[in-house]
């Protein structure tokens, strides 16, 4: 089992400084090495670090070493899918609060079971590469936003998954509950 590690070029940090929640670390779980390779390079083009696990088994044995910003998931993995993987993040409390994106060809049942264990958002397959860049911009901002927060209200939530979740459903769009449309 090997972790796909990457780091972000020395030019990324001057960019990160331009443009706003541009900079940060991301886990991407596929199975499928060409999509987490495409998911990878899209992101580390916008400047984020990203780090790749093969499946939620790998994604559950280094989501503490790694401390990412935010996490995609496939649903349909070997070993442990992208759903109980989702589940066990959500029930960690070092996790709980993480942002979780599935990327997934998603069926009713699985956009279902996802909201019930608190998946932030929803990306269908196939998906537009500037899409996803936007949504995981979107979740590390509202991360970096809920710590904020947090530190001045002194506690609470990070992120606040049930008022403010997207979910997309069908062709690469995504919809908003809650929040804002995307």
């Amino acid at each position: 089992m090997e972790v796909g590690k990457t780091r972000t070029r020395r030019w990324v940090s001057t960019y990160s400084q331009v443009v706003p929640g541009a900079f940060g670390r991301v886990l991407v779980v596929d199975d499928n090495k060409v999509i987490r390779q495409l998911i990878r390079v899209n992101l580390e083009l916008e400047g984020l670090e990203v780090v790749t696990a093969a499946d939620g088994a790998e994604c559950l044995d280094v989501v503490h070493q790694v401390r990412p910003d935010v996490i995609t998931l496939d649903v349909v993995m070997p070993r442990l899918d992208g759903l109980r993987t989702a589940a066990r993040l959500r029930n960690d409390p070092r996790t709980r609060n993480l942002p979780i994106a599935i990327v997934s060809a998603c069926s009713q049942y699985e956009v279902e079971a996802g909201l019930d264990v608190g998946v932030d958002v929803f990306l269908a397959k196939p998906f537009e590469p500037v899409e996803l860049v936007r949504i995981v911009r979107e979740l590390i901002e509202r991360r970096a936003l809920g710590k904020l927060g947090e530190a001045s209200a002194g506690g609470g939530d990070v992120g606040g998954h049930e008022d403010d979740s997207q979910f997309g459903l069908g062709g690469g769009t995504t919809t908003s509950v809650g929040g804002t449309a995307g």
